[in-house]
């Protein structure tokens, strides 16, 4: 379910098909007689198709951008994401977010860059490059404690904001951080596994030993079996940054740990990795099995059995909200500070897998851009906590 992409004569990659933008020049009451005027697809073609037509006919051969909705005229912002692992698939989602987020406002789809294997360095200077350039707002995964911290300060002293996505770090200087709260996710999956495995053995695959974007979810498993079952122990399986090769490292930890009670990981490639391992191996019903993020293997598992569960945290926002925030920071000259936002942690099992697979929706990475077609009604969420 990956996208295609492609490089324009300045360094910016584009999705094939997509446009630039679907937003300029349309005023609100003019879309709300059109979504007024049907309903269901045709509303939706109609508002989609005049926006098209607007965009087409007010961004002209010059560098601003028509006004999205009743907003001004601004330039054509160049937005950069640097990531730690540029061709993983789990971010798949989170491209077509941010490629969405910019035809929505107006802009050229942000550059994708950094590195593919987890390198911080390569990082950095993915980093200062976006900053010599005059880029117009950053997006990056603060993977390391201290490496970002120069190169940060360094884009907000030349008036680029910089926000945190997918991974964020103490000590640093992002105006806000877009992604799940990491420990807390691990926690909970650790009183997830309690739930099924009292006593012995599991295995636990980590990508990026020491990142910070799976090392807490590794450290809250572990404090939560320590709080609700003592008796499991935890050995980690160091499955590498490429993704290619998390079902080796799995398989090899597996053969040497046989008498495992159950395989979870903290990482999209690694967790498709163990329900890839389970389902060749015949272990459905023998071990548990859990993890993260909505990869095609690792629906199909949740869905045959093979896992337990997986976690949802919703790539496709850590793409579009960081691009909707540095608009309007840069908008509003600052007035409107991002907020930090925490992009949720989903379980998903055998009784709503099915829902990933049929929708094969662009929000979890597959090529479906149409509606997905609401349910008849909608399970209760947990109760509100009000703290004054």
């Amino acid at each position: 379910m990956s996208a295609a992409y492609n490089t324009n004569e300045n360094g910016t990659e584009t999705e094939n098909g997509a446009g630039d933008g679907i937003g300029s020049g349309l005023s609100r009451r003019r879309a709300l007689r059109l979504t007024g005027a049907g309903g269901g697809m045709l509303a939706a073609s109609a508002l989609l198709a005049s926006c098209t037509s607007s965009s087409k006919g007010s961004s002209g051969s010059g560098s601003g951008s028509g006004g999205v909705g009743d907003f001004p005229s601004t330039p054509k912002w160049k937005f950069v994401f640097v990531n730690h692992v540029t061709t993983n698939s789990f971010f798949t989602p989170t491209r077509y977010g941010l490629a969405d987020a910019a035809s929505v406002l107006g802009l050229p789809t942000p550059q994708w860059t950094g590195s593919e294997t987890g390198d911080v360095s390569q990082m950095v200077s993915a980093m200062d490059t976006a900053v010599t350039s005059g880029a117009d707002g950053i997006a990056i995964p603060l993977t390391d404690n201290s490496a970002f911290i120069t190169p940060t300060k360094n884009a907000l002293a030349k008036g680029i904001p910089v926000i945190a996505y997918n991974a964020t770090a103490p000590g640093n200087f992002p105006l806000t951080y877009v992604g799940q709260d990491l420990y807390q996710s691990g926690f909970e999956m650790g009183q997830r596994i309690a739930q099924d495995v009292t006593s012995g053995e599991i295995l636990v695959g980590i990508s990026q030993p020491g990142g910070n974007n799976v090392q807490p979810r590794l450290d809250g498993i572990i404090a939560a079996l320590k709080a609700g079952a003592p008796s499991v122990k935890v050995t980690s399986i160091n499955t590498g940054a490429a993704q290619a090769g998390e079902l080796n490292a799995m398989t090899a930890a597996f053969s040497g740990h046989s008498a495992a009670k159950g395989l979870y990981a903290v990482d999209a490639g690694s967790t498709a990795a163990v329900a890839q391992l389970i389902t060749q191996r015949g272990l459905s019903g023998k071990v548990h099995g859990g993890g993260f993020d909505t990869l095609t293997d690792t629906i199909n598992g949740v869905k045959s059995g093979a896992l337990d569960f997986t976690i949802d945290q919703s790539a496709y926002l850590q793409g579009f909200l960081p691009v909707l925030y540095l608009y309007l920071y840069r908008l509003s000259g600052t007035l409107v500070v991002p907020p930090s936002t925490d992009t949720g942690l989903t379980f998903v099992t055998k009784a709503n897998a099915g829902l990933y697979v049929s929708a094969n929706s662009r929000f979890e990475g597959g090529p479906n851009k149409s509606v997905i077609t609401m349910p008849g009604s909608i399970a209760l969420p947990p109760a509100t906590t009000v703290t004054l």
